[in-house]
């Protein structure tokens, strides 16, 4: 079910969860400023979440609100998961949700990675 991106972060939140580790995940990567982990629901062979470790809802809270060293570590952590994957010289897509029409799903900022085929376009004409 899709949420509302301008409501208060919800530390209920699954990966909220997983940050505490009361959740368990495949992770992939994890720094002082990122946890990557593989998707419960792969949408291509490599679909991999990359979450803030900060309590951000969306994109637009994170770039309000995080400090100038957490958003450079978080976009390192993806960059470095995209490398470690393989997927820099076949390709691969990056795909933030943010609201309802975008049909964000949890209330954390969240970034997929896809890879590993061709994933043709974005949208449907």
């Amino acid at each position: 079910m899709p949420i509302d991106a301008t409501q208060p972060y919800d530390d209920q939140n699954i990966f909220a969860k997983i940050l505490r580790g009361e959740i368990p995940n495949r992770t992939v990567y994890e720094d002082e400023w990122a946890l990557a982990f593989h998707d419960i629901n792969p949408q291509a062979p490599e679909h991999v979440l990359v979450i803030p470790k900060g309590a951000y809802v969306c994109w637009d809270d994170f770039s309000a609100k995080a400090s100038d060293a957490e958003i450079a570590g978080f976009t390192r952590a993806i960059g470095h998961v995209a490398r470690e994957l393989g997927l820099l010289e076949p390709g691969y897509r990056l795909l933030a949700n943010a609201g309802l029409d975008a049909h964000q799903e949890v209330p954390h900022l969240h970034v997929h990675i896809f890879g590993g085929k061709p994933l043709g376009p974005m949208l449907a004409r």
